[in-house]
């Protein structure tokens, strides 16, 4: 089962804030992404309110490059203002780029399927289509798309961060695309890059505090991604949950394990 709901902005937003007062250690990265959530929803609400359902044919060539370029300045300044001091530089230079050289990085994001490989400013990219992939993944056509079980079936990107959500007397784990945010139904016994079944090369780890979420790791192709179990704590919010967990990633990338996709803060 697909699932493509229709973003609640202000829970993200609160959630963020919540976590910040309760996680000192990412209170800058979380203050600083409470920001960045409250401009997608302003990208969000113009691209709703302007864009008709998403036509048909590849996925991201449906996505908006006029909204973006639009929106760039603003977010070139709220960054600059607000962000940490790499990413600070990277506003800065970008934008004393020309306006074509911008389009072009929009462009290219675009056209490439792995958001890793996009190039230096592709946070900027991510943030600006990230919205806009969204509303057009929470419409009905967008659902039609085949599915291939490990990649969305929306979009085609990997998996960022998987979610427990409570049936019966346990939980049932969904993934939850990188890029449009769609989650899809997947097993709790299988490592979402190589398949591997055997549940002795696929070890949980938690870490003290943070009951809730967990890694999810696999010792065959050396993997991970974080999940968040709402079954133990059903106020979890698993997109801002994530990043504010961001210890884990760092305890499971000395460990040797590598991120199917980095969050939107780069963890």
């Amino acid at each position: 089962m697909i699932q493509a709901k229709k973003p609640d902005w202000s829970k993200r937003i609160e959630r963020a804030s919540y976590l910040a007062g309760r996680h000192p250690a990412a209170a800058e990265v979380l203050n600083f992404y409470r920001r960045i959530l409250e401009f997608q929803k302003d990208v969000y609400e113009r691209a709703a309110s302007r864009l008709a359902p998403a036509p048909d044919g590849p996925f991201r060539e449906r996505l908006d490059v006029d909204i973006a370029m639009q929106q760039l300045p603003v977010l070139l300044l709220l960054v600059q203002g607000n962000g940490p001091s790499k990413l600070a530089q990277e506003a800065a230079d970008l934008s004393r780029e020309s306006a074509e050289r911008c389009r072009q990085f929009l462009d290219d994001f675009l056209r490439t399927q792995d958001a890793d490989d996009a190039g230096r400013y592709v946070f900027f990219a991510r943030v600006l289509f990230q919205p806009i992939a969204e509303h057009f993944a929470a419409t009905p056509a967008a659902t039609l798309a085949g599915f291939s079980g490990m990649v969305c079936s929306v979009c085609g990107a990997r998996p960022q961060v998987a979610v427990l959500r409570p049936e019966g007397d346990g939980g049932k784990r969904f993934l939850v695309c990188s890029f449009c945010l769609t989650e899809w139904e997947f097993r709790r016994v299988l490592c979402p890059v190589c398949g591997v079944e055997d549940h002795t090369k696929l070890p949980r780890y938690t870490a003290e505090g943070m009951s809730a979420v967990r890694v999810e790791a696999c010792e065959s192709c050396h993997y991970y991604l974080k999940s968040v179990d709402l079954t133990v704590d059903g106020h979890a919010l698993p997109l801002v949950d994530e990043v504010a967990t961001a210890s884990l990633d760092l305890w499971a990338m000395e460990n040797g394990f590598h991120k199917i996709r980095r969050n939107l803060m780069g963890f």
